[in-house]
């Protein structure tokens, strides 16, 4: 498959802050733009790995929203996390050296492949760098963990409430409205991430619209009321 890439330098490129540590010497970015330098167009539908593919690269999302997503055994797809730019996608490959979902873009974007082996190598050398990838991948954990807790004793209200909260602060991080959200994903997979029903997802997202909370315009959503939502999942 012929992919469009582009050549950037990581020390040029505007989600630096975002993957790459600060502090770095330009040797060190120098060695970093090295490795990681091709910037691949995706289109939506595109998937940038499927399970059982042999793991060699993590993947920074430049632009872009993303699912992951494991095929349960009935032949549904079990969407299992929601990506957007500045996030790592790939890092399910490192335990077995291969991948353990399918990566599939919601809409187009672009993404940086990181050779995972000389990413490894060069962190051994460069400290900074060393931190700052055990950070990734500790984030990443921790927001695993957040979803297992979402899912586990969470009724449909506290698990819409919890995945708005969290997709606005995540927005919000990248210099985004904390309000204004625009969904990439449809309802349905909301309802297979948070492991509820489509209509479950449709008549929560109407309660909500009836309590004042949010304003729903298709895929665009407007939280007049954050409060209310962090009341939901964390009643006082």
């Amino acid at each position: 498959m012929n992919h469009e890439t582009i050549k950037i330098a990581c020390s040029d490129c505007n989600m630096r802050e975002l993957c790459m540590p600060v502090g770095l010497t330009d040797d060190e970015l120098d060695r970093i733009d090295g490795i990681i330098g091709s910037r691949r167009k995706i289109k939506r539908g595109e998937r940038v790995f499927h399970n059982g593919d042999r793991f060699t690269n993590l993947y920074a999302i430049r632009t872009g929203f993303f699912k992951t997503c494991i095929t349960s055994e009935d032949g549904r797809d079990q969407v299992t996390g929601f990506q957007m730019a500045g996030e790592i996608i790939g890092l399910d490959g490192i335990v077995h050296d291969q991948h353990t979902c399918d990566a599939v873009a919601l809409e187009d974007g672009e993404i940086c492949a990181m050779p995972f082996a000389q990413i490894e190598n060069l962190s051994r050398e460069v400290n900074a760098l060393q931190h700052h990838v055990h950070k990734i991948m500790s984030r990443e954990i921790v927001r695993e963990h957040g979803v297992m807790l979402l899912l586990g004793s969470m009724r449909a209200e506290e698990r819409l409430a919890a995945f708005l909260l969290n997709l606005a602060q995540r927005l919000h991080a990248r210099g985004f409205s904390q309000s204004e959200l625009v969904l990439r994903m449809t309802r349905e997979e909301i309802g297979s991430f948070l492991g509820l029903k489509l209509e479950t997802i449709s008549r929560t997202f109407s309660k909500f619209v009836d309590d004042g909370i949010v304003e729903v315009k298709q895929r665009h959503v407007h939280i007049l009321n954050t409060d209310a939502l962090q009341d939901i999942v964390n009643p006082k």
